[in-house]
């Protein structure tokens, strides 16, 4: 599944360093709510503020990427993620906390776009992106082990962040400069598949509302509600995301061998009833079996979604937007829950997620479907990359 000598290991690495803020959801707003005079709906808004700026960076910059050559865009964006995690995880006056929030956001933005065009150009998206989600996966896992033990405040999950783009940046070198013959992402002709490309963004900003919802809140769910300690949570976090990682590693060994309708479709599915599971959970048994249950389907699903869209356009277009209307949806999330859960409670909130994501579930099916009975051809995009990196197609 690995390729060590094929496996873009830098847009790998880029990849989880944009991913971690959305990871680490639940921690980052959970310790807002209580290092912080913040109440739990203001907490959700500051989550939701950051993962709102993430997703700006996807659509200002999408079509910038190459204009200003991967290695300077991942660059900048994990400088800025590194300052304002860090600026945010060192203050406890609310207005820093929020600014350095808003622009490590960005930062975590602006490298997850850059991976998201450098993946799509490779021979096997899917297989890429799985392997960013491992990484990512068993990096958020770590710290949902170790933060707990680190004592109270709200500033070792900003932290740990502002770290991780720090320990990406000097892999930054592997990826290419911007060169003349390069053009952007989103130029060119027309988007092929318009319609199923705009269905598919569409449904996918709702799935990544609803799920991120419930993530948003899941910590205050095992505290308030399921009545267990913080180094509990963060421990079944740890194991739910360590599922993740097992979901994750047998669908990189599937691949697309049994289409993407299925685990799309029957996929998103099950998430909705492990979504009902954990938000009505009363004890550790109901609480850990959701959220293990989920944790294991999410990141499967996602990537096979991800791959969809890679496959409607083989210069990346789409998997762009795609990934860009999908933090628009996650940058929702956290607010949304906090709302839903304030006015209804956990366990309504549940079910009308989880209602949601099964009306969500059709026309996602139904591109699947369409995709798989008319497969784009594979189209080998040429690029310029500097003589020194072995990664031959990392920007297209």
């Amino acid at each position: 599944m690995f390729a060590p000598r094929t496996t873009p290991w830098p847009l790998v690495a880029l990849f989880g360093a944009g991913y971690l803020a959305p990871y680490l959801l639940p921690t980052t707003v959970g310790r807002l709510d209580s290092g912080l005079p913040l109440t739990a709906t203001q907490a959700g808004a500051v989550g939701s503020a950051l993962l709102l700026s993430s997703a700006s960076a996807g659509f200002l910059l999408a079509s910038r990427v190459e204009r200003f050559g991967a290695r300077t865009l991942a660059r900048i964006g994990l400088t800025l993620a590194a300052l304002g995690y860090g600026t945010a995880a060192l203050t406890h006056a609310v207005p820093a906390v929020v600014l350095g929030a808003l622009v490590g956001g960005f930062g975590s933005g602006t490298a997850t776009t850059v991976a998201a065009t450098g993946i799509a150009a490779q021979p096997d998206p899917h297989r890429t992106t799985t392997i960013g989600l491992l990484g990512v996966s068993a990096l958020a896992g770590a710290v949902y082990l170790t933060v707990p033990h680190l004592g109270a405040g709200h500033g070792q999950p900003l932290a740990a962040i502002a770290l991780t783009a720090l320990a990406v940046w000097p892999l930054t070198g592997r990826l290419p400069l911007r060169t003349a013959t390069q053009r952007s992402a989103l130029d060119g002709p027309r988007l092929p598949h318009f319609r199923s490309g705009l269905v598919l963004a569409l449904a996918l900003l709702c799935w990544s509302l609803a799920q991120n919802s419930l993530w948003g809140v899941s910590s205050r769910i095992g505290l308030a509600q399921a009545h267990l300690s913080e180094a509990t949570v963060g421990a079944v976090f740890a194991v739910a995301l360590g599922a993740g990682l097992l979901g994750l590693t047998v669908a990189g060994a599937v691949g697309p061998r049994f289409g993407r309708a299925v685990p799309v479709g029957a996929g998103t599915g099950v998430i909705a009833g492990c979504i009902v599971l954990s938000a009505s959970a009363t004890d550790l048994t109901s609480f850990a079996t959701g959220e293990i249950a989920w944790n294991l389907l999410y990141p499967v699903v996602l990537s096979y979604v991800i791959g969809l869209a890679a496959s409607l356009d083989t210069r990346g277009r789409w998997a762009v937007l795609v990934g860009s209307a999908s933090s628009l949806g996650t940058a929702a999330g956290p607010l949304a829950g906090s709302v839903l859960a304030a006015r209804t409670g956990f366990a309504t909130m549940g079910t009308v997620l989880a209602t949601g994501l099964l009306v969500i579930a059709i026309p996602m099916t139904a591109v699947a479907l369409r995709v798989t009975r008319n497969p784009l051809p594979v189209v080998e995009i040429p690029v310029e990359t500097p003589a020194a990196s072995p990664y031959d197609t990392t920007a297209a």
